[in-house]
């Protein structure tokens, strides 16, 4: 058999075997006639098959050599090659396992402050007066999403709903704005890939701030796994409209699996999420569902939460271990 032979024949296997991951349909249509002639700089038959196989799946570049190298740990201490078997132990993943060894030792000094595995309905609020109205409603964990370029309307914002989930047992995530989350004295602080190159990670864990991060696939869960945060949101799951996102949604089928190898960590499942995706989303093992539009276009919100609340506990425990 040629070696353009056993690539085509080991991820049309893959391809089969995983269809349910992609994004589009068909897509054994979408691998390449020449499968060595692809961009990549892994060489072992199997690592090709793979990244070739995650091409076609639909995966960014960037993801498709994580799995690709992560497939490749797996076969070696395994001792063979299983095409079904997807990765998911953090183990195979480079990067992730250092991380989580030293987020699971009692003297990982660096890590940041730690936060429930379980943090349930996430809402994410544009306002004060919305965080206090949501918090007391009831919901678990908020997040200020305020937009302004005038510090001085930030500061006073992140204040107020400092001042707004007093009393109520939520915990108030501040996005964004670290500076002002640390003076205020908020519960913690989420952060976007693009922040991590910006923000000052080191005044927000000596403040003992927790810490939330953006990711969109495998690189980006590496990148936010890097820095030890207390959680890593997943999303987008579905598509959304409330900001421009340069990676496609990622589907309930992905997010599974992203959960199922994050399960050491806490996770917020994001994006496209209302009522009627929740049960199909709490499915996937994550341990927090954010959400929008869900409650702040509700026309009862404080209804609504109830009975996303109830979604929740309705969640059977077996579900929860995944």
């Amino acid at each position: 058999m040629s070696h353009n032979s056993e690539l085509d024949t080991l991820a049309r296997e893959i391809v089969r075997q995983h269809s349910h991951l992609a994004l589009q349909a068909n897509p054994l249509q979408r691998l390449p006639m020449d499968l060595t002639a692809l961009p990549t700089l892994l060489t072992a038959t199997m690592t090709q098959a793979v990244y070739a196989a995650c091409c076609a799946l639909d995966f960014i570049d960037a993801d498709a050599q994580c799995v690709a190298s992560a497939w490749q740990r797996q076969s070696e201490r395994s001792g063979h090659f299983d095409a079904n078997a997807w990765p998911t132990d953090p183990q195979d993943f480079g990067q992730l396992k250092s991380t989580l060894q030293r987020a699971t030792n009692d003297s990982g000094f660096d890590s940041f402050a730690p936060c429930p595995h379980q943090l349930g309905l996430y809402a994410v609020l544009p306002d004060a007066t919305w965080v206090g109205r949501m918090a007391r409603a009831g919901v678990p964990t908020v997040q200020l999403r305020f937009k302004s370029d005038d510090p001085g309307a930030i500061k006073r914002e992140v204040q107020a709903a400092v001042q707004a989930v007093q009393g109520t047992g939520a915990l108030l995530f501040i996005n964004d704005h670290w500076q002002a989350a640390i003076e205020a004295g908020a519960y913690g602080v989420h952060l976007g890939q693009e922040d991590l190159q910006s923000a000052e990670l080191e005044p927000i864990r000596a403040a003992d701030l927790r810490l939330g991060v953006s990711s969109h696939g495998y690189a980006e869960m590496l990148r936010a796994a890097a820095v030890q945060p207390s959680y890593i949101a997943l999303g987008a799951v579905y598509a959304t409209t409330l900001k421009r996102m340069a990676t496609p949604p990622q589907g309930p089928a992905r997010l599974k699996m992203y959960a199922t190898l994050l399960r050491n960590t806490p996770t917020v499942a994001i994006g496209g999420i209302d009522a009627a995706r929740l049960p199909e989303v709490l499915v996937s093992g994550v341990g927090s569902v954010a959400v929008v539009r869900a409650l702040v276009a509700a026309d009862a919100p404080e209804a609504q939460v109830t009975s996303l609340q109830a979604m929740f506990t309705c969640r059977t425990p077996h579900r929860l271990a995944e």
